[in-house]
């Protein structure tokens, strides 16, 4: 239990001040003691505290006065997220949550700091609110469960969570495709047919090779991205999530990658491999800049794509970026009838839900075939069962 004591002293003038000192003791034993001005602040304070000590719900005070941008850079420090994710999510805290909540002890967060704070970001876009809520909200959870802070503020139902945007995404169409492919230099008209033929990722593209294409099984193996770090540094890794997969590769497709390689030769070039002082990695790459070197975003998006764009009359906006032809590689497959479980494994999702989640508009609809098969029960036209299926299916 906890108890307080009064305390007079006199100051250097020889004026007496009066203190209020709440003493308890923690459940290893140890003796505790914290001082206020007002008894009705020392009251209030044993009181939580004893109650605490009662329930075994009791938490030391003072561990959370850590200012929250020195416990967020070691949470960064001891994650193990590749080199990439660790600069994007240093950028985030440095740009939007630092200013605001960098020098604040994490003791002193209250629900009402975070819904404040979530005020600052309402000019970015509400995906983007969401990774930057997720990421401030991961700290204060292992914040937690260091015995720092006792709950997590980002979790009170009173915060109002970052919503995703409500935008369904709108395929292009094949002419608009085919348009941007035109206006492409001729050495990188391959990246429309990787992207609308295969659904890869930019970097997936940028990383291909020959040596990636199985003729036997008809597939092509997606095991490596081009990917860039702070400074235009660039690196070989495996693609997004850590997670290689194999695609499908059509007889089109196929023929397009032989007439490009015969036009422009794959050339060697050597990345490190995962991390900027990785080992050494050598790929003979489908597309390579004409200075032979690896293709990535920072050049290929506002020298080489953008302008393609404007030529074909699109606006140059996110929407119309590389991964347009991602979706226009869903919506090709889902119209044709190809499952929400087999794109997913094709474009590299983590969960199929998420695919769903993301094309379910672009779905066929199945209104009419599950009119036409009704009708056709009801009028006594439904496929009958074969009775010697029944019967072999049937316990003996």
């Amino acid at each position: 239990m906890a108890w307080v004591e009064r305390r007079v002293r006199k100051d250097a003038n020889g004026k007496q001040q009066t203190t209020y000192r709440v003493r308890w003791r923690e459940p290893d034993g140890r003796a505790r003691a914290k001082s206020f001005p007002r008894k009705v602040d020392a009251d209030r304070f044993k009181a939580n505290v004893s109650a605490d000590l009662v329930r075994g719900h009791y938490f030391d005070p003072d561990a959370g006065k850590v200012p929250f941008d020195e416990y967020a850079a070691k949470w960064l420090a001891a994650q193990t997220f590749e080199q990439s994710t660790v600069e994007m999510v240093e950028l985030r805290f440095r740009l939007h949550v630092v200013p605001t909540l960098g020098s604040r002890n994490l003791a002193d967060f209250q629900p009402s700091t975070i819904q404040g704070w979530l005020r600052t970001l309402t000019g970015l876009s509400g995906n983007y609110q969401k990774v930057i809520y997720a990421n401030v909200s991961s700290v204060f959870t292992a914040a937690v469960d260091d015995g720092l802070i006792p709950r997590n503020p980002c979790k009170a139902p009173s915060v109002k969570r970052p919503k995703s945007d409500p935008r369904k995404l709108k395929p292009w169409t094949r002419e608009q495709a085919m348009a941007v492919r035109e206006q492409l230099p001729e050495r990188y008209q391959l990246v429309i047919d990787l992207g609308v033929g295969l659904g890869l990722r930019q970097g997936e593209i940028f990383g291909l090779s020959l040596a990636d294409i199985d003729l036997n099984t008809g597939e092509i193996e997606i095991n490596r991205q081009v990917k860039v770090l702070g400074g235009n540094r660039l690196i070989f890794g495996l693609p997004k999530g850590r997670k290689v997969r194999t695609v499908p590769l059509p007889d089109g497709v196929l023929e397009r990658i032989n007439r490009h390689v015969t036009r422009f030769p794959p050339r060697s070039v050597t990345l490190p491999w995962d991390r900027t002082d990785g080992k050494p990695c050598t790929v003979d790459l489908l597309l390579f800049t004409r200075e032979t070197g690896a293709l990535n975003r920072n050049y290929f998006n506002p020298s080489v794509w953008r302008p393609a764009l404007k030529r074909a009359g699109l606006e140059v906006k996110r929407q119309n970026g590389c991964h347009a032809l991602r979706h226009f590689y869903a919506s090709t497959l889902l119209d044709s009838g190809e499952s929400i479980l087999a794109l997913s494994e094709y474009l590299g999702h983590a969960d199929p839900g998420f695919t769903l989640r993301t094309y379910t508009h672009l779905m066929p609809s199945s209104t009419e075939r599950t009119k036409t098969a009704i009708d056709a029960m009801l009028a006594g036209n439904a496929v009958e069962p074969d009775p010697e299926d029944d019967a072999e299916g049937s316990e003996p």
